[in-house]
Parts: structure tokens; sequence; C-alpha cells
């Protein structure tokens, strides 16, 4: 009736699950075999540029994908993606070889002593079967639960001689219902719920409106847009550190910029308003540590969210659970348009002043004039991140993707994800010199695949963000955070990247043009002035 490996490839079939990611050993090499010619296997020289690639597929095309690892050390190779993957809630079905059953008693080289455990607390649901035979049904199940809000990794470990077994007739059966089942979660709150937040809304006298990361995710950009105009809130983006992903159009007269990442200055951005309606993010994401009053008196919170646990580590507000495209829907629906006076439109983006070398701003800005109206950008230039969405002010869905989770390595293979994931769209990679370090065998895969990413590196020398935080925290003398000698464009061009240094914004701006316009991956790598960049 077919082998285990013949079943859940029809079980990915039916789920369009096709692309494949990972990075292969021996115990995955049963797996591969005789690969089906309607498959695509992307390959990754690294274990964590394998779950990066991923992860931003899986987030961009909205649905769960699969990652293949090498057991034990493969698998602790990718744990610092994986991290991510949870953070940015992608929903990635994780799988790794295990030692044939009749060795790992033995603990065999290659054996992964507790399969179960190691990846635990980084993922929705941990699994080894018991039964080769149930190796589709697990994997089943943990892609209906990557899927569910909300979404995240989960794992299946996979002993290398279960691909090989043949199911029964009944077996086989089985895999057909685990193939063809669906499991949903939208889940709307009960119109008391609904009718009372939309009467709050109304006797405000000044909400405001935070729009997280979940609205794009969840679909629901339509309708916060909806609902913001007609109560003419107040909206500002979640803090940018744990803002994954944007979730309402930066360029709107609503929209009044990005809070800032700490307790005290949330507080103190948000003072003027009496009501704060918080759309598909946690509260908040806090980051570094500058205490003081949660919010003002006189102002209340209310968070619509997915996550059961995000609601209740909220340290203040209202929470309600439900799916947050579905909820902003119906609470557009549940309002009238309102008579307040709207808030002033934010000015336009800040000019910026030509110097050599030049600031992480003017960099940001060059890239703006020239960019793409539905292209995408992958940001891991932490010390850039304000200036580059203050400059570009995104404005569509899908338009932007950072690492919620705040560990580097997530740039480069998420943008190559998001490319094949989105393959009509142009999508550029901003990120540090620093960052790219942590990923860089993603250049490989983006050459041998010709994938068309367009590699922006802004080189400062140094991790500017760390001492930015040591300023912050009163740190002084601690080492390692200047970087000089690396050169991104030998390490690109070794990898088969067509990679060039520029300098000037002119020449930025016409390599820019030619690098989005190739078919191919691009590098271009400009020298700026070190620190933070805010305007």
């Amino acid at each position: 009736m077919g082998t285990v490996r013949e079943a859940v490839f029809e079980l990915l079939r039916e789920r369009g699950m096709t692309t494949i990611f990972g990075n292969p050993g021996s115990t995955e090499l049963p797996m591969l075999t005789e690969f089906p010619d309607d498959f695509t296997y992307v390959l990754g020289l690294q274990e964590a540029v394998a779950v990066g690639m991923a992860d931003g597929y899986a987030q961009a095309l909205g649905r769960p994908t699969l990652v293949n690892l090498h057991t034990a050390p493969g698998l602790g190779n990718g744990m610092g993606a994986i991290f991510n993957a949870q953070a940015n809630k992608a929903p990635l079905v994780v799988t790794a070889g295990q030692q044939h059953r009749s060795l790992m008693t033995l603990q065999a080289n290659l054996t992964n002593r507790d399969a179960v455990r190691m990846p635990h607390p980084l993922v929705k649901w941990s699994y080894e079967p018991p039964r080769a035979e149930d190796v589709p049904h697990a994997l089943a199940r943990a892609t209906h639960l990557a899927g569910l809000a909300p979404r995240g990794p989960a794992f299946v470990s996979i002993p290398m001689d279960d691909w090989s077994v043949e199911l029964n007739e009944a077996e086989a059966e089985a895999v057909r219902h685990q193939s063809t089942r669906r499991v949903s979660g939208a889940a709307l709150p009960s119109e008391e719920v609904l009718q009372a937040l939309a009467q709050r809304l109304a006797e405000a006298s000044n909400p405001a409106f935070v729009a997280g990361p979940d609205i794009d995710a969840s679909g629901g950009w339509d309708a916060a847009v909806r609902l913001a105009e007609r109560q003419r809130l107040s909206v500002y983006a979640t803090p940018a550190p744990g803002g994954g992903r944007i979730g309402f159009p930066e360029n709107h007269a609503l929209f009044q910029g990005i809070l800032p990442p700490a307790v005290w200055p949330v507080g103190d951005a948000l003072k003027e308003h009496d009501l704060v309606l918080v759309a598909g993010s946690s509260v908040f994401p806090y980051y570094p540590n500058i205490p003081g009053a949660l919010l003002a008196p006189g102002t209340s919170l209310v968070a619509i969210m997915s996550d059961p646990d995000e609601a209740a580590r909220a340290p203040m507000g209202e929470a309600i659970v439900a799916d947050v495209a579905l909820t902003l829907a119906a609470l557009a629906e549940r309002v009238s348009d309102s008579a307040r006076e709207a808030p002033a439109a934010r000015p336009a983006p800040e000019e910026v002043q030509l110097s050599d070398p030049m600031s992480p701003s003017t960099a940001v800005r060059t890239l703006a004039q020239v960019f793409p109206e539905d292209g995408i950008v992958v940001l891991e230039s932490p010390s850039g991140t304000l200036a580059l969405r203050n400059q570009l002010r995104l404005s569509r869905p899908g338009s932007y993707y950072f690492s919620a989770g705040g560990g580097l390595g997530f740039g480069m293979p998420a943008a190559i994800g998001v490319q094949l994931a989105c393959p009509s769209r142009p999508v550029v990679c901003v990120l540090g010199e620093g960052s790219a370090q942590y990923a860089v065998q993603a250049f490989w895969t983006a050459a041998a695949y010709k994938v068309p990413v367009t590699f922006l590196v802004l080189r400062n020398d140094e991790y500017a963000i760390l001492k930015w935080f040591g300023m912050l925290e009163e740190i002084k003398g601690a080492p390692g955070l200047d970087l000089p000698a690396l050169d991104c464009v030998a390490v690109a061009g070794g990898y088969g990247v067509n990679a060039r240094r520029v300098s000037g914004a002119e020449e930025l701006g016409v390599e820019l043009r030619s690098a989005l316009a190739s078919d191919g991956p691009e590098l271009i790598e400009v020298q700026v002035t070190p620190g933070m960049a805010l305007a």
C-alpha cells in the first residue's frame, strides 16, 4: 500500500507544502531518496539559514512550511533561528532525523538522546512518534498546530528507518483521512464584547490605536484602516524591536509614528489619550529596561490578540482573545463615523544632510527614492531601523519583515524565503555588516538558486546598537563592539553573489536601480557614519 515516505509526501502535496527548506545529513537521506519531481528542496549550508529561509517563506506565504534539519547537532545549530520563528509566529513544521530505532537505546553516534525535550521551549508541540506508522499522523498534527493561532513552529523527530516501512491497507486509509482533513480556528468575540468596545471608542475623547504585526499576518490591514478612519484614531506602530511586521500604512494621514520600546517612554507617549486600543501586538514588547508608569492616570487600554499567553501576561489593561482581522472588521461595522477632530498628520520625512561617509538616514532616504511601490523590505540593521521606517513609510500589506525575537541571523535567509514566496515583488534586505555574519552562508543559496534579492549593507564598523544600549545602561569599557576589516563584498563574491562597494548618494542610487532590475542576487555595501540613526 506504499511506504511511510510516500504517505508523507502525499500529505505534504495535499497541503501545498511542496517547497522544503533544509540542510540534510545522513539521518535525513532516507526521506530524500527518489525526491518527487513536483517538490522543490531549497538547500541552506547551515541549519540556521534553512530555518530562517523557511521563516520568511512561511510568513510571506501565510501557511505552514516544512524545514528539515539533521538530528541533534543540526537541530542545535537551528535553535536560535527557531527562537526567532517563535517570536515571529511563523508557521513552521520542523523535522529532524534520528538514529535507527534499533540503535537509539544504545545511543549510537548521531542519536538525539532527548529529541522531544531539546527544542521544547521554542515550539508549540514537540514529538517523536512511537511507531513508524505514526509518522504521517504526527506530521499532520504538527501542520495543524503550526497553522493555528497563535501560529508558530512545531517539531517532529523521525528515526531514519521509519521512512521505508510499508503501510498496510488500514494504515494507508488512515493517512488519507489525515491528509485531507482541515482544522480552522478563527474566532470572534461575543456580540456583547464587540458592542461594549464600540461604545467605549465612541465615548472616548482622544482614543489611540496601536497597530501590531498580527494585523498584517491575519489579513486585517483593510479592516484596521477602515476602523481608524471611521473613528479618526491617532495610529501608532507597536514598538520597533517587537514589531516584526507593519500593521498600518505608514504614509497614512492618521499614522503618528512608532512607539518607543521601554516602559516609561511608552506610557509617556500615550499620556494624552484616554483610551488605547491595541490590535495584533503584545502589550508591549519592552526593551531596554526604563522603568516608570505603564500608563498615565486616566488612560485605559484594551488589546485584541490571538495569543492567550500574550493576553494573560500583559501587565495592564483588558484583553480580548480572538482573530485579529475578523474582530477589527466586526468592530469597524459597529462604530459610526466619529465627529471628533482628526489628529494632525505627522511631518514629511526629514531632509538629511549629505556627508562623507553618509549617514544611515541618507542611505535609506536614497533607497526610498528608488524603492518600487510593491517592494518588500527585510530589515536586520538595528541601528538603522527607525531611520528606515521614517524614510520609507511602507504602506502596503506584506511589505516589511523584521525579527521580533531580536536574534541576529534572520534577515539574509528570511529575505530569500520572502522572495521565493513573492517572486513578483522586489525584495531588499537592509542589514549591517555585523548582522550579515550570523547567516553568511545564505549568500550561497541566493546565488545557487538565482534568487533576485538586493542586499544593502550599511557598514559602520561597529555594533552601534550595543554601544547605544551601553550608553543607556551606563556600561563602560565593554569589549568586542568594534568591527574593523569586515568585507561583505569579498565574502558575498566568494559565494557567487554580484557585489560591489559604493560611496555617495548618487552612486548608491544608480547601483540600487541596477540591482533592483537584476534577475539574480546583488549586494551593495556603503560606508555610513557610526551611531544610531533616528530620523
